[in-house]
């Protein structure tokens, strides 16, 4: 009863969600290029919240083929949600990822971090590669003959294309970094932006660290699908139609996850990098110049989760990580590495409190 009673407590802690609550069918007129405090709000909103809106592409085309934005990576936004304010926290779940158009873009310029200067980034053409998207049969699709007319591939081929899952995802969420930093599109840091993680698709929560009034959210940078490390420079750069929601987290002190906390001890660690959570992951994502820096971010504030969250000891976490967690490297970019760590929600011991309250 304890630690119902004190999550009951921290319940107090989190601002009306479902008061008055609105939709919000928001049709974007400017896209800043950096995270910043800058900017003016493009729309005010309440926490519980739903709003409705596209992002360009990674170069400023809208669903219709018009360019609206220079790139690179023009944001949808900001949005500054009443009563956030430095110290708390911002959840956004993203409620469905759609592209809006049936044309996608890639490149076949391998970063030379992924390849170690062994030639392969000096060779390909930078002209970016058409992919087609088919939101009805959930594929991409990359036509070779059109790629490479030349060449006869029907006589290597009976079908000669490349042909994978639709698999949607948010390049960019953030918000504005504390003081008057400025942050370009293309970069990231603990206040989320050009994050580049698969994590960030429908059915994930997003919890960022709020640094400044209002948040300032802002996303886009939308991809059909991408590889991890995104190693040729791009995933497939479409534009999206994007819901979401927002709830705003008072001074951090709410259970992170869905997962009930059993344990009754204030948080120890004020969450220092973005957090995700989708149907099966809890995940971490941590931006360096280097791989090694971003993977000890990523792991740090993981460790710092379920600490935090399950009330463990720091021996007990480490040897539950040891053996359960996953990375993914999210991008290789040139100076800029992100990796995101996560572990199964199912490898996790079921709290008595949920126990006791399920149906």
């Amino acid at each position: 009863m304890k630690s119902l009673a004190s999550l009951a407590l921290l319940l107090g802690l989190v601002l009306p969600a479902d008061v008055g609550a609105e939709t919000h069918r928001f049709v974007p007129r400017t896209f800043p290029t950096a995270f910043a405090a800058v900017h003016e709000a493009a729309l005010r909103i309440k926490s519980g919240d739903r709003v409705v809106t596209s992002t360009l592409d990674d170069q400023g085309t809208d669903a219709e083929g018009r360019t609206l934005a220079t790139g690179p990576n023009p944001q949808t936004g900001p949005f500054y949600i009443e009563g956030a304010a430095p110290g708390d926290l911002l959840v956004v779940t993203i409620e469905s990822l759609t592209p809006n158009r049936a044309t996608g873009y890639s490149t076949s310029l391998v970063g030379p971090i992924a390849v170690g200067g062994k030639g392969l980034e000096g060779r390909p053409d930078p002209t970016r590669v058409p992919w087609t998207i088919d939101v009805a049969k959930g594929t991409v699709r990359l036509d070779l003959s059109a790629m490479a007319p030349n060449v006869e591939w029907h006589t290597r081929f009976v079908s000669p294309a490349f042909e994978m899952p639709l698999r949607p995802v948010l390049g960019s969420m953030g918000v504005a970094p504390a003081g008057e930093a400025s942050v370009e599109a293309t970069g990231s840091g603990a206040f989320g932006g050009n994050m580049m993680s698969g994590a960030l698709t429908a059915g994930s929560r997003v919890m960022l660290p709020v640094s400044q009034p209002g948040a300032l959210l802002m996303l886009g940078h939308g991809h059909a699908r991408q590889g991890d490390g995104q190693i040729a420079g791009t995933g497939v750069e479409t534009s999206l139609d994007v819901t979401f929601s927002v709830e705003v987290v008072k001074k951090q002190e709410w259970p992170h996850s869905s997962v009930v906390r059993p344990s009754t001890v204030v948080g120890e660690f004020l969450q220092g990098w973005p957090r995700v959570e989708n149907a099966d992951y809890l995940v971490t994502v941590g931006t360096a110049p280097s791989l090694p820096e971003a993977l000890q971010h990523a792991t740090m504030e993981l460790h710092h989760w379920l600490d935090d969250d399950f009330g463990l000891s720091e021996k007990t976490v480490s040897v539950f990580v040891g053996q359960a967690i996953e990375y993914e490297v999210s991008s290789l970019a040139e100076g800029h590495v992100t990796v995101a760590a996560r572990v199964r929600k199912s490898y996790l011991p079921v709290p008595v409190a949920s126990q006791a309250t399920a149906p």
